[in-house]
C-alpha cells in the first residue's frame, strides 16, 4: 500500500505490506483504521482518492494479493 503527500506525513510512512492481503478496500481501510484513527478518518476525508493497480477506485473494490493500492490526497491545481 502507498501513501502520497498529506497522508504520508500524517501516517510517517510512505508505503507498508499488508500480510495477508485484505479481499476489500474497505476490509483494508478497516485495518488502518485499527492501527491509526487519525488516518483512517484522513483516508475517508473529502477529495482523497484510492487507486488500486494504478486504476482509480470508487466505492469498495476487490483487492489482489501483490496488487497495489495507493491513497492520493486531494489534488489543487493552478
Amino acid at each position: 500500500m502507498l501513501l502520497f503527500g498529506r497522508l504520508a506525513d500524517l501516517a510517517g510512512w510512505r508505503e507498508r505490506t499488508f500480510d495477508p492481503t485484505p479481499d476489500r478496500l474497505s476490509t483494508l481501510k478497516a485495518r488502518i483504521r485499527a492501527d491509526d484513527p487519525a488516518l483512517g478518518d484522513a483516508l475517508d476525508g473529502k477529495g482523497v482518492q484510492a487507486a488500486v493497480d494504478k486504476a482509480i477506485v470508487r466505492g469498495d473494490a476487490a483487492l489482489r494479493p501483490g496488487g497495489e493500492v495507493a491513497f492520493l490526497p486531494p489534488m489543487s491545481g493552478g
